[in-house]
């Protein structure tokens, strides 16, 4: 056994900004970007009879998927200001 002093516990990190936690804005943004581009597609499928399945698909996909992000972004928030345990804190 020595007699060296035990090490302090270590400092707990720092709270990080809150525009690096919210994830509401990127999941907003994407989403649009994904709206914007099935208005465009819809626009050249219908209007000028341009053959977009391929790309109409994939712009449906990303509107309905960014939906489910923001019901999932929304449900942490949710959690983390009731302050479920699991949730992560700060939001």
């Amino acid at each position: 056994m020595t007699d060296v002093p035990d090490d302090p516990p270590p400092a707990a990190p720092p709270e990080l900004p809150k525009p690096l936690v919210d994830l509401m804005p990127a999941v907003v943004i994407g989403t649009s970007a994904w709206a914007a581009a099935l208005a465009v597609l819809l626009v050249l499928a219908l209007g000028f009879d341009r053959n977009v399945d391929v790309w109409l698909g994939t712009a449906i996909a990303g509107v309905g998927l960014g939906f489910v992000g923001l019901g999932i972004v929304a449900w942490q928030r949710r959690a983390s200001r009731s302050g479920s345990r699991g949730a992560q804190h700060g939001l």
